[in-house]
């Protein structure tokens, strides 16, 4: 069976999942697939890029292409709306762009930072390209767009580049605090327990030697974020005020976002999403709002759990000039 006529093949990737679509020019999602992790800077370009491909094989056999070969080897859209995390300087986008070119999935390639799937998706119908947003999930970043092109956006390295938090950067955090409210250097706290308990160890010593020795994979301490919450909830001071700082980074992006594009006394959307802004924990969001309300009071902090993909292909139908119509169309598929 031959594929459905494709405007727009919609590629989100982050740390952990790829998740690319077929979209026709009506907004009717074809075909969808997904895949590993998106990390170029660990991987090389070309192994990265072989990820993707998994997620558009996907999408393809569901759409009635042959995924195994013929239609992903060949153009199987009009065009390519990639959105991709470790993707932030102008020369990963260039190399990642001929990457994607070279595949020759669509006669034109875009390539942006999935923060701004974010924003697209959770932009109000009909709304201008207007707005900033955060996203907080296994890392931090955050983008704001004006309607003339303009963008303010950040160097999201992490450390390096000043960042602080995100799903893994709260993990951290959370045994940092915990080992030294055992070994007596910190103020106690019961993540001093809950984290080793976590991982069915009796102590902080027993979980740092596992690690270190090999006996406890690193990515596994990478995930403590909501265990964290979860004893912030509990009312641990040491816990609650984690998850402060990081409310109060995520407020920190947005209001410098708007004031770089002379936004902050104006009526606008900020976009909050990624695991750790959709997950709806109250402390969090409560001081968020508070502190963006104070910060930039006519700002609209507007949450979207809805698949970054989403945002990708909508940002492929404007590309596309497609009418409202059939972005309302691929909206409603995606909830």
């Amino acid at each position: 069976m031959g594929l459905s006529p494709v405007a727009v093949l919609a590629i989100d990737a982050g740390n952990s999942k790829t998740d690319a679509a077929l979209v026709a020019a009506d907004g009717t999602v074809l075909g969808q697939g997904r895949s590993g992790g998106f990390r170029p800077p660990v991987t090389g370009v070309a192994a990265a890029v072989d990820v993707l491909a998994e997620a558009v094989a996907g999408a393809v056999r569901q759409a009635g292409g042959d995924g195994s070969g013929g239609a992903v080897a060949g153009q199987v859209s009009a065009h390519v709306s990639a959105c991709l995390a470790n993707v932030d300087l102008p020369a990963e986008e260039r190399a990642i762009r001929a990457e994607l070119e070279a595949r020759g999935w669509g006669r034109t390639v875009a390539v942006h930072n999935d923060t701004f799937a974010l924003l697209r998706a959770g932009l109000p119908p009909g709304a201008q390209p207007r707005g900033v947003a955060v996203v907080c999930g296994a890392g931090i970043n955050c983008a704001g767009l004006l309607p003339d092109g303009r963008t303010h956006r950040f160097l999201a390295l992490g450390r390096l580049s000043g960042d602080w938090g995100g799903g893994a950067g709260l993990a951290a955090e959370a045994v940092w605090y915990a080992a030294r409210a055992e070994d007596g250097r910190g103020e106690p706290t019961a993540l001093a327990t809950a984290v080793p308990e976590h991982f069915g160890l009796g102590t902080m010593y027993e979980l740092i030697e596992g690690v270190h020795l090999g006996r406890v994979p690193v990515a596994r301490t990478q995930r403590l974020a909501p265990l964290l919450f979860a004893v912030a909830a509990g009312g641990d001071p040491v816990a609650r005020s984690i998850v402060d700082r990081q409310a109060d980074e995520v407020v920190a992006l947005a209001a410098v976002a708007l004031e770089r594009l002379g936004l902050l006394d104006e009526e606008v959307p900020v976009v909050l999403g990624g695991s750790v802004l959709a997950a709806g924990h109250a402390q969090l969001d409560d001081r968020v709002r508070a502190l963006l309300t104070a910060r930039a009071p006519k700002a609209v902090p507007r949450v979207v759990t809805a698949p970054p993909v989403l945002g990708a292909a909508l940002l492929g139908l404007d590309r596309a000039g497609a009418p409202e119509e059939a972005r309302s169309r691929t909206r409603q598929h995606y909830g």
